[in-house]
């Protein structure tokens, strides 16, 4: 995006001693500025477009930078593009949410499905979640925004069903019902706990290695041996 500065008191005495552009002149010169800051669309935007750009703002931004101007800005659309789809900021902001919760369950579960081992299938879920870190930098943002009344159902749907997709597979793996509770739970706190020493606190990002070595260790640590 093309960021306009404003001129220093200095080069604007100069400008305005060369002369003033026209009141037409300078609004088509707006115009075009405008039109070079935003991408060309060749086509309508789709609802599942908008929900998409808004989880982009939210990953960069958080949950309050959700507004219809600086998406429609973004996307290079009026805001009329906008409401056809969706009647107000917080009907997009649940689209957008549901959208996250689909492709979560689509993408991570989804792909664990055809692994019938327990212990396989447990390590490629820490493997695949370890390396989702766009979907992390969602996650933690929707934390901050617990309070919103838009956000606290989906939290808490996706933390009931990892918990209980994971109290499952270690069950199949072996545990007691408890004991597979107990491991689900501490797995999960484990995740949570993680993400806000690295994205919330601010803890420097491990290296590579490091990092790679930190997951091959909670894997030894809370996947039961056969």
């Amino acid at each position: 995006m093309v960021k306009l500065e404003t001129m220093s008191s200095d080069a604007q005495t100069k400008h305005e001693g060369a002369g003033q552009d026209r009141p037409g002149e300078r609004a088509t010169g707006e115009r075009t500025a405008q039109a070079r800051s935003a991408p060309e669309r060749t086509g309508r935007l789709s609802a599942d477009d908008w929900a998409q750009a808004a989880l982009d703002l939210i990953a960069e931004q958080g949950v309050a930078a959700v507004a219809v101007e600086p998406l429609a800005r973004r996307l290079g659309v009026t805001k009329g593009s906008f409401y056809w789809h969706f009647p107000s900021r917080d009907a997009l902001l649940v689209a957008a949410l549901e959208r996250w919760e689909k492709v979560e369950q689509e993408t991570v579960f989804g792909q664990l499905e055809p692994i019938s081992d327990p212990r396989e299938r447990l390590r490629a879920l820490f493997t695949l979640v370890a390396h989702e870190f766009k979907s992390h930098v969602i996650y933690s943002e929707l934390l901050k925004a617990l309070d919103h009344p838009a956000v606290q159902p989906v939290i808490g749907r996706v933390s009931e069903r990892r918990l209980e997709y994971l109290t499952a597979s270690f069950r199949q793996a072996g545990l007691s019902r408890t004991d597979a509770q107990h491991r689900a739970r501490l797995l999960y706190a484990a995740y949570v706990g993680f993400l806000q020493l690295n994205l919330q606190l601010h803890q420097a990002r491990m290296q590579h290695d490091e990092f790679e070595a930190y997951v091959e260790h909670m894997m030894a640590t809370l996947i039961p041996s056969a």
